[in-house]
């Protein structure tokens, strides 16, 4: 063993000399789930009516569906359906875990999953709540 492999602690042993890379497909979701997630949170502040009707309804609806979907998103599913021809793919990690994923990833938080969900409908509530009281205020 060498001086250099002998300084290498165990968790860069553990690590992958090259990260797994994205492919197309899982870019282009990635990324448009982020694009989604910053209309959620900065959705409320648009000054136009019809985009803050469409955002209170938004909100409500993404909730039901990831409740009514065993908290999966639809475009996760999409994603693996594309990939599978199965609506659920137990392979890829982000189904039903992509902001548990994204946390993980970016922050290095090792949340579980109700964590996750307290974090989330906390969030939706309140960003909801945001959309409405300036859409009343604009509106009235």
């Amino acid at each position: 063993m060498t001086a250099a492999e002998e300084d290498k602690t165990g968790l860069e042993s553990a690590l992958p000399e090259a990260p797994q890379k994205r492919d197309l497909l899982g870019n282009f979701c990635f990324y448009l789930h982020f694009a989604v997630m910053i209309f959620v949170v900065l959705g409320w502040l648009v000054p136009w009516e019809p985009v803050l009707i469409f955002y209170l309804a938004l909100l409500p609806a993404m909730v039901a569906q990831w409740r009514f979907n065993k908290n999966s998103c639809v475009l996760n599913n999409t994603e693996s359906w594309l990939r599978t021809g199965q609506w659920r793919d137990l392979h890829n990690v982000e189904e039903g875990a992509w902001l548990k994923t994204l946390a993980e990833n970016t922050l290095g938080l090792k949340l579980v999953h109700w964590q996750v969900d307290a974090f989330t409908y906390t969030v939706m509530a309140f960003l909801w709540l945001l959309g409405l009281g300036h859409f009343l205020r604009w509106a009235g």
